[in-house]
């Protein structure tokens, strides 16, 4: 029922257009011109997240994938060499997320022209995932009705499913020293940026252990060579699968900060802010039970698998929307080395169609 060839110029179609995050217009454009040759209607709310509906029977089920890319991604010229897509080398593929979102389409394309009966859809193809999966939270829930539902942002060999995710925190602290001439009498300042560094320094980061992990990302200050800078901003972020170890993490992080201004007679202002919560499914949840059994009704072995990373299936399972993360098969995501074999696809294509058969 699937056809490879359409699939695979459908997604290249997809990729040749520029998605960076708050830009993913033109592609919301092509993915409801397709819906609209299918006779499917297409919402697009405030935030730019795109939902379609399909009747079907029993309980409706969500897929969703996200339109937006990291960069580079301007021009991007794809490259198929014995099956698989590369680009060609300058910018990233857009694999993560536009695999998932060409599955969708061709998944839902079958449906539209099958006669066989499948399970409703609600079909949400949402927008600035990764700068902090803001258009899922954007979005109203309570506009849908599926309970479950099967996300396709993940990658690994064919049956990988998502079955548990971290929550995040992140900090923002502003340093506070004394401005003094460099050269005259330094010795009458307050380092900031020195101390944002003893801080640092002084932090446990990295990977910390199997569930958590924590980075300084971002820090900016200082205006010139002959200045003793007087303020300093720093961003970074604590994450884990275990609340109290995100908690223990976020408080020696803060902790660090707070010494090390107090040492140096400086001051430390310093926000955390949750950016979404941890989820964790086992064997005996109906999404697992409804994924696993999709995927062995087509031969593929599943395999259940724990991540660093958040997606928008963590804002969902915080609505009370069970959803896992199932494997495209994208791989060196973010990188330009990025690429993903089109058998994959395919077959991930399967499992969705598996998985949408109507339940008793």
């Amino acid at each position: 029922m699937i056809d490879e060839t359409r699939l695979l110029n459908l997604f290249l179609d997809l990729v040749r257009i520029s998605s960076p995050s708050g830009s993913e217009g033109l592609v919301a454009e092509a993915i409801t011109s397709e819906l609209r040759a299918l006779g499917m209607a297409a919402e697009r709310d405030g935030a730019g997240n795109l939902l379609t509906r399909l009747d079907g029977e029993g309980e409706p089920l969500l897929l969703t994938a996200h339109m937006d890319t990291v960069g580079p991604c301007e021009n991007v010229r794809p490259v198929v060499r014995d099956g698989v897509v590369y680009s060609d080398g300058t910018t990233i593929l857009g694999a993560d997320d536009k695999a998932g979102v060409a599955v969708m389409l061709e998944v839902l394309r079958i449906l539209k022209e099958g006669k066989d009966g499948h399970r409703p859809v609600e079909a949400l193809f949402t927008v600035r995932e990764e700068v902090g999966l803001e258009g899922a939270k954007e979005f109203d829930t309570s506009r849908l009705q599926a309970r479950m539902g099967i996300g396709l942002d993940a990658g690994g060999e064919q049956g990988t499913l998502v079955v548990s995710a971290p929550s995040q925190n992140t900090l923002l602290a502003t340093v506070h020293g004394k401005m003094a001439h460099a050269g005259a009498n330094p010795e009458l300042g307050i380092n900031a940026i020195r101390v944002a560094a003893e801080a640092i320094a002084a932090m446990p980061l990295g990977r910390i252990d199997e569930e958590t992990t924590a980075n300084i990302g971002v820090i900016s200050g200082g205006t010139a060579t002959n200045i003793v800078p007087d303020l300093v901003t720093i961003r970074g972020e604590a994450r884990s699968r275990s609340e109290d170890k995100l908690q223990a993490q976020t408080d020696a992080m803060v902790r660090a900060l707070q010494e090390r201004a107090e040492a140096n007679g400086a001051q430390v202002d310093v926000e955390v802010m949750r950016q979404y919560d941890p989820y964790t499914f086992d064997e005996t949840d109906p999404v697992i039970a409804l994924v696993t059994g999709a995927m062995r009704a087509v031969g593929v072995e599943p395999i259940m698998v724990p991540t660093g990373g958040g997606s928008d299936a963590n804002v969902f399972n915080s609505a009370g929307i069970a959803t896992v993360q199932v494997s495209c098969g994208m791989a060196e995501v973010h990188t330009c080395d990025e690429h993903v074999a089109v058998s994959d696809m395919v077959s991930t294509a399967r499992i969705v169609l598996a998985a949408l058969r109507p339940t008793a």
